[in-house]
């Protein structure tokens, strides 16, 4: 064999052996790409999701937060219509009050006031200030017997100067007790809020 064909087929096999390993480098290249590919899908799948899931969060967060706004003011008006709605009842109770001094039974409601006056006071002796309505129901011998009833000096003050009823206090002037009817309405007025309001509202107690 001449030289020169010797030449021509080691040329042709270095080709073909180059073309193998062309073919193989760019099957190797095609698979990682595709590797490389089929990551970045799934990256990118992956993101979406977990972008989507952040936004249904944050939409149900400020959905949340829009139903508890307007819960919490609906709830503050209605406690703000109920304060108003009690306060006019109240109010017009506290009206009402100078009639009391016209009933029959008033008499006998001045000397419960006395009474129970004297009772949180808790004093050996006691000045009674009262309204001029009510000095003229305490005229009647009511200090006298309830002097003796509770054991306790009493004796009469100062009228005073507003309110109707009785205020009790120590001879020594460190402690005293308010039972007027206004005080006694407002003090019940705290315990009855609720009792009223579901009165109102025709609910049952």
């Amino acid at each position: 064999m001449r030289p020169e064909d010797e030449i021509e087929i080691l040329s042709r096999a270095i080709l073909k052996e180059a073309q193998v390993d062309a073919e193989q480098i760019q099957e190797e290249a095609k698979a990682k790409a595709d590797v490389i590919r089929q990551r970045a899908q799934e990256q990118a799948e992956k993101e979406r999701r977990e972008i989507l899931e952040r936004a249904r969060q944050e939409a149900e967060r400020l959905r949340s937060q829009v139903v508890a706004n307007a819960q919490l003011k609906a709830r503050t008006l209605q406690l703000e219509h109920r304060e108003k709605l009690l306060d006019r009842v109240f109010d017009a109770a506290k009206q009402k009050l100078p009639a009391v001094q016209k009933r029959s039974d008033y008499n006998k409601l001045v000397k419960q006031l006395l009474r129970e006056g004297l009772v949180q006071l808790k004093a050996t002796k006691a000045v009674v200030r009262a309204d001029g309505v009510t000095q003229k129901a305490l005229k009647d011998g009511v200090l006298g017997e309830l002097s003796k009833e509770l054991n306790v000096e009493v004796s009469m003050g100062d009228g005073l100067e507003e309110g109707a009823g009785v205020i009790v206090e120590a001879s020594d002037g460190h402690l005293h007790f308010d039972n007027t009817l206004e005080t006694r309405l407002s003090r019940l007025q705290s315990q009855l809020r609720s009792s009223v309001y579901h009165v109102l509202m025709g609910e049952k107690l």
